[in-house]
């Protein structure tokens, strides 16, 4: 049976942001996979995956706002994540010149050297990106996309102090200094390395959530251990509570 409705309804689309980590003895940075469009508006522009959610006025009504969000990932980059975590809903009047289109945004942290990307459906391209870049305006991002980039990266740094973070940016095998910049770019200030060390030890290594695998990364210095992250004992700490200020 069909239905008329007195008030208009919105478009409903999903939009991704997806960090990566890159990472050296010397260095890390913070990165966002981008995709440039290839279609009106703002072709040629960068902005964040996404696109519109599939929906019907009978049967089963389209799709869930998860699983679109999925599908336009891999359909525009290539990239296919399993859990992505819903951020936030952008519905502020005029943010698409198309209409009123209401979008839920969601975050997935990974290794950018675990997925190869490749650019689809509508996008004429897609890499990876400095953050910093996307946030300055050096990269001039198309619709509110710099706004939900932002909300993402504050959502970062919050749960940097209430969850372990890294799981999903770190190489397999790591070290305690691999960690500390990993924090620092997530926190977005100077940590100090030998109290952080001293917490890392504490907190991490003493609860299981990091593993010393035996081996170590020799350079000018000392060998420096290298750990994995425990997988079991990390979900317990993200389900159970955590606390690892720094």
């Amino acid at each position: 049976m069909a239905f008329t409705y007195r008030y208009a309804r919105p478009a409903l689309t999903v939009d991704c942001v997806v960090l990566g980590l890159e990472a050296s003895d010397a260095d890390a940075e913070l990165r966002v996979l981008l995709v440039k469009r290839g279609e009106a508006p703002f072709a040629g522009r960068w902005a964040l995956p996404g696109g519109f959610v599939k929906v019907r006025d009978d049967g089963d009504q389209g799709e869930s706002l998860d699983d679109a969000a999925r599908r336009e990932l891999v359909e525009e980059t290539g990239v296919a994540i399993a859990h992505l975590e819903q951020l936030y809903t952008f519905g502020a009047p005029k943010r698409d010149p198309r209409g009123r289109v209401v979008s839920t945004a969601y975050l997935a942290l990974v290794r950018p050297g675990d997925h190869l990307v490749t650019a689809g459906s509508d996008a004429a391209e897609a890499d990876w990106f400095a953050v910093s870049g996307a946030l300055d305006g050096t990269i001039a991002l198309a619709f509110d996309h710099r706004a939900i980039l932002t909300l993402a990266v504050t959502r970062l740094r919050a749960k940097v102090r209430y969850a372990p973070i890294g799981f999903h940016l770190l190489p397999k095998k790591f070290t305690l200094g691999h960690l500390h910049k990993l924090y620092e770019v997530c926190a977005g200030r100077p940590i100090d390395a030998s109290n952080f060390h001293k917490k890392a030890a504490k907190v991490l290594v003493r609860t299981g959530v990091l593993q010393d695998t035996g081996e170590a990364r020799r350079g000018r210095h000392r060998p420096a251990p290298r750990y994995r992250f425990d997988e079991r004992a990390y979900e317990r700490a993200v389900e159970g509570g955590f606390s690892f200020e720094i």
